[in-house]
């Protein structure tokens, strides 16, 4: 009863609400529990459909360009709900060593190239900055 009561409860204060079951990209490295404090990005792209192979590749190849300072968390792709959606998550530990990190990717051989051919795979992209709760894993 008391649940019941919680959901209608919850009802009225929920504007909207959507799921995804994600795949992790084979090439990502596992999340796993880290040292804090970090802040996170959780940058999205919705691709045009038929594109996430092409994606996928590139990607498996860039994503040594961001392995350095271990800020590469996981890289994900929607198998149920909207489809053609990637999430990559990123650690930082605050917002100059992103802004700082995010331009020394542009100074290695190849990353422009990756942007290159993966900017037309592209429809939208967002960006969230998050901070990890105090009983999150990933501090």
């Amino acid at each position: 009863q008391e649940y019941l009561e919680f959901r209608e409860e919850r009802s009225r204060m929920l504007l909207s609400r959507r799921n995804q079951l994600l795949l992790e990209f084979s090439f990502w490295n596992e999340p796993l529990p880290r040292q804090g404090p970090n802040i996170y990005e959780l940058r999205t792209y919705k691709l045009k459909p038929g594109t996430m192979i092409e994606w996928g590749n590139n990607w498996a190849r860039a994503i040594k360009y961001r392995q350095e300072n271990q800020e590469a968390v996981g890289g994900f792709f929607s198998q149920i709900g909207e489809l053609y959606v990637v999430h990559h998550l990123w650690a930082y530990r605050d917002l100059q060593s992103r802004a700082e990190t995010r331009n020394a990717a542009w100074s290695k051989r190849g990353w422009d190239e990756n942007v290159y051919y993966t900017m037309p795979l592209i429809r939208t992209m967002e960006s969230r900055i998050m901070i990890p709760l105090k009983i999150s894993p990933l501090q």
